[in-house]
């Protein structure tokens, strides 16, 4: 009953924002395009906004779990048209906090202590409130300033039956669509419920902190605060709190006296470093997550929280993501297309010569501008795009690296518009190329490895003698075989000929039978001699 009342809410919803129309120009088959024209709201409801703009007041009509998924679905920009992917960024969490009084019986259970014994001071009232969690502050016994996040009560069984209806329109979907099965929407829904059901493991989020404040340990650009994890649980995570400018707020900034046009530089820095040095980046870099610490304004400083979502490069992914870097601003179509088929992006039978004709059309454009004003993320996107033309296969997590891109270079351009990513990230992708293929990465890839060769020095020689020993016997099994099969088409060729020579004496027996000078002896002969001949015969052909 529950599940039926929520997919009448959801109907409603659509009927309220005329959803119905986005499936207008879809080639549907035509029984589905019949009851959508009998949908009486289409006649009573003018669909008077934007389809992004109605898509995204439904979703924030549904509620928390569809708002997150119109976020998770704003950064597949290979899915959606550029329209309706901008209107879902503008996707906000305007969800009301739940009692504080509440907040504190989850963390006294989760902890098992009480808040007293906890915090010296512990705020009742939360200081931001989220879909799937909230968070207040607090004081250590120590004295420390923290945050403490607490994953909303009863969440989890609202997320399970909405991905589970979720799940369900998916699948009508790509039964009814034809490109349904292209878009791959149960794949969508699978992968978001991944991400949302893993925010929910805030240990998870714990354990990327950890890993991030690790990579940046005494760094001047970026810091990530301390986990407390003796108080972090599966629902509950402590913090060290932080005190910064929120960098969406320039006027701040500047009546700080900050230098924006080194802060903006940093944040491509930091953006870089993580994707290329660590191969583990922070995927949720939007505003409401990036401060800037007060502290030293000429000389800037990034703080991040918020590490539900984070990305990783395979070593291969990462040469074959900066050599496409390298080669687009060269103008190198050729070697772009081909970076893509030798990954794998796109499938080895590719048309060489058409893709890279599609890539430069793509391109051209876009470099016309002066280099300051190109915006890389957009030409990524321009890139993905064309490559889903030529079947690339979707890399969630390139989609990732686009998305925080994208996130980086709109927030350096609004610190200071004149802002030339190209010139700040090619010194770096050089650098790095040389450092990976260079004289010293070699001599560098045989010092780390000279440590296990030496420990497995004194084995070679028993290795070596045990290959050839395996050889041997290799061998010996090879010619055992051999003359295991020549034994057998031997005793083929026997059983032949033993067969035709049998064939042969019950024929001339037949007919030695046929000759009786009685009419009885030829009637009963005949019948027999004729059977051994039969017999005979198929022994003969054999």
């Amino acid at each position: 009953m529950r599940r039926l009342l929520r997919i009448l809410k959801i109907a409603r919803v659509m009927a309220r924002y005329r959803l119905d129309t986005f499936f207008e120009q879809v080639p549907l088959p035509w029984y589905v395009m019949f009851w959508l024209r009998l949908l009486p709201w289409r006649y009573l409801v003018p669909a008077d906004k934007p389809g992004g703009e109605r898509l995204r007041l439904a979703l924030e009509a549904l509620g928390p779990v569809y708002i997150k998924f119109g976020q998770m679905l704003s950064t597949r920009r290979d899915l959606l048209p550029d329209d309706i992917a901008l209107e879902l960024q503008k996707l906000q969490d305007r969800v009301p906090p739940f009692p504080g009084v509440e907040a504190r019986m989850l963390i006294e259970r989760s902890l098992g202590q009480s808040i007293t014994e906890l915090f010296q001071r512990f705020d009742v009232e939360p200081l931001a409130s989220a879909s799937v969690a909230q968070v207040h502050l607090a004081t250590l016994r120590d004295g420390r300033e923290v945050v403490v996040k607490v994953v909303r009560p009863g969440i989890e069984r609202t997320i399970r039956k909405d991905v589970d209806l979720l799940y369900t329109f998916a699948r009508l979907l790509q039964w009814a669509w034809p490109e349904g099965r292209r878009l791959r929407p149960v794949e969508v829904v699978s992968e978001y419920e991944q991400t949302i059901f893993d925010e929910l493991d805030l240990r998870k989020e714990a354990a990327n902190g950890s890993q991030l404040r690790r990579n940046f340990e005494h760094s001047e650009i970026l810091y990530i605060p301390e986990i407390n994890w003796d108080l972090t649980r599966r629902n509950v995570l402590v913090m060290e709190r932080i005190h910064g400018i929120p960098v969406a707020d320039v006027d701040r900034l500047r009546a700080n006296n900050t230098d924006l046009k080194l802060l903006a530089e940093r944040g491509v820095e930091i953006f870089f470093t993580q994707v290329f040095r660590d191969s583990f980046f922070h995927a949720d870099m939007h505003p409401g997550n990036i401060f800037v610490s007060p502290d030293d304004p000429t000389n800037p400083r990034y703080i991040a929280v918020d590490f539900g979502i984070v990305g990783s490069l395979t070593p291969e992914d990462q040469s074959y993501l900066a050599r496409n870097i390298l080669a687009f601003f060269k103008r190198d179509y050729r070697q772009v297309a081909q970076l893509h088929i030798d990954s794998g992006w796109v499938p080895a039978d590719t048309n060489l010569y058409a893709f890279e004709t599609s890539i430069r059309s793509v391109c051209e454009p876009i470099f016309e501008k002066p280099l300051k004003d190109i915006s890389f993320g957009q030409l990524l996107l321009g890139l993905f795009q064309t490559a889903r033309r030529f079947n690339m296969e979707v890399q969630p997590q390139l989609v990732l690296l686009q998305k925080t891109l994208l996130n980086i270079e709109g927030l350096g351009r609004q610190l200071y518009p004149d802002l030339d990513l190209w010139k700040t990230a090619k010194p770096f992708l050089e650098n790095w190329m040389h450092q990976r293929m260079g004289p010293k990465a070699v001599t560098r890839s045989i010092k780390s490895q000279a440590p296990d060769w030496l420990e497995k020095l004194p084995l070679m020689p028993q290795l070596v003698f045990d290959s050839l020993q395996q050889l041997k016997r290799l061998e010996a099994a090879q010619q055992e075989h051999q003359q295991l099969l020549r034994q057998e088409h031997e005793r083929r060729l026997r059983q032949r000929h033993w067969s035709r020579a049998a064939g042969l004496a019950l024929l001339l027996l037949a007919l030695a039978g046929s000759r009786g000078e009685l009419q009885q002896a030829i009637s009963q002969l005949s019948a027999t001699g004729w059977g051994l001949a039969a017999v005979g015969f198929y022994l003969l052909l054999r």
